[in-house]
């Protein structure tokens, strides 16, 4: 890319310059000789004018120099021979014109520069007046003109060499660097974005680190998706299973019960599965107020069974009276699942469910006969990549904040954890004068 710059810029500007440059070496070629011309003929005038004054005195013209020049002055008497000079000894076609009483440029070239002058005496033709220079000292101030053009042509050229490389490493400095970085995205690093100055090249930057952020984002929620899901599906495939299998047991016996507790524990595998697709995709709830006795009493279908086959009993205590919370049922149902699977698979004794009202929250309480020795650790997920073990309560916790609400361990003994739920805003009464 360097490269192409440089090379862009300075055949571009070869262009402009000859594009330029020649005609303006055409006119500096034409401007000194029309120079050197009209210096030979006020040379020739002023000498056409002293030989008149010095024929007006009677006296013959005196010969004259030119004190550093290259210009030389030739007399010619009117029969037209040479008086003094150094021109042709007679007059040539040029001569004769000037003694006709015309005046000649370059009437007889012979590779120099000639004007012929005629001196009159007394209104009449008494002589001419060469002057000459020669075409080869003119040519060289050309020459040396047009020299001191290519030299500023190529410090021109040079300039915007150094300019081209200076932009093309301004403008491709950013850009390796930006792909560098681009490369560790690849890789999973995510740096701060590179700042180059050119605004342009910064919104691509900011655009591919957001890009990325959001891919990064987008991975990690498909990560803790299939970490969640592996949690929250592990107590309905057991559940499942042993079903199963103690239908296997007795193969004599009649299937219906197991085949109905088959079903139903597919239909719970199968509502989680669209409950964690739709946090996971952040699908907003259609109705924000919880109907928290339906959703407890399905909780207590989906887990009689399998306390039952744990020799363990559920006891579910919910005041129909209590007010709304304000809380979507995916989260809430995950929540309260993996808040029972806990107290199933860690807890001892009765699991209680109870439900009451505090100041500003409605309270659910779920408690064990068990013990807590280690609480600071509960709703820490254990790694970032952690599946199925130690990622339960965090994401509880996780699903609860993300509702407005909270989840604490409120007793270590026995074991209570309490969820805590917004409630639903009352709405003002509407006034009869706002009716219609």
């Amino acid at each position: 890319m360097r490269r192409k710059i440089v090379t862009v810029m300075v055949v571009t500007a070869i262009f402009a310059v000859g594009l330029f440059a020649l005609p303006l070496a055409i006119l500096v070629a034409k401007y000194l000789i029309d120079d050197e011309r009209a210096e030979l003929t006020h040379e020739a005038d002023l000498t056409a004018l002293r030989a008149t004054a010095d024929l007006a005195r009677g006296h013959p013209p005196a010969a004259l120099r030119i004190a550093e020049s290259d210009i030389s002055l030739t007399f010619y008497d009117r029969t037209g021979l040479r008086v003094f000079g150094g021109g042709p000894m007679t007059a040539d076609s040029g001569v004769q014109l000037a003694l006709s009483g015309a005046r000649v440029t370059d009437g007889d070239p012979g590779g120099d520069f000639t004007v012929d002058v005629p001196v009159s005496d007394d209104g009449a033709v008494a002589g001419a007046v060469r002057a000459t220079s020669f075409r080869a000292a003119a040519w060289m101030r050309i020459l040396t003109a047009w020299l001191v053009m290519v030299a500023l042509a190529g410090a021109t050229l040079g300039a915007v060499w150094f300019v081209a490389r200076r932009q093309a490493g301004r403008l491709a400095a950013p850009l390796e660097r930006l792909s560098a970085v681009a490369a560790g995205i690849g890789q999973g690093g995510l740096d701060s974005s590179p700042t180059s100055g050119v605004p342009e090249i910064d919104d691509v930057a900011v655009s591919l680190f957001e890009s990325a952020h959001r891919v990064e984002r987008t991975l990690a929620r498909e990560r803790a998706f299939s970490a969640d899901a592996s949690h929250q599906l592990r107590t309905p495939l057991a559940g499942l299973r042993l079903q199963l299998e103690t239908a296997l047991e007795g193969p004599d016996a009649d299937l219906r019960p197991a085949i109905t507790t088959a079903i139903d524990a597919t239909d719970r595998l199968e509502q989680t599965i669209r409950d964690l697709l739709a946090l996971s995709r952040d699908i907003p709830a259609g109705d924000r107020e919880l109907p928290l006795p339906t959703l407890l009493d399905e909780l207590r279908r989906y887990h009689d069974g399998t306390f039952d086959a744990a020799g363990r009993r559920l006891t579910i205590v919910a005041d129909p009276e209590l007010p709304a919370a304000a809380a979507s049922v995916p989260a809430i149902r995950q929540v309260l699942g993996v808040l029972l699977d806990n107290a199933l698979r860690h807890g001892h004794g009765t699991v209680t469910v109870a439900t009451r009202e505090t100041a500003q929250a409605l309270a659910v309480d779920i408690a064990d006969e068990g013990r807590i020795n280690t609480p600071d650790q509960l709703f820490v997920r254990r790694s970032p990549t952690a599946t199925g073990h130690g990622i339960g309560l965090a994401l509880a916790r996780s699903l609860t904040e993300a509702e407005g609400g909270k989840l604490l361990l409120s007793h270590r003994e026995p074991t209570t954890f309490t969820l805590l739920l917004p409630l639903v805003p009352a709405r003002e009464p509407i006034s009869a004068g706002q009716e219609r």
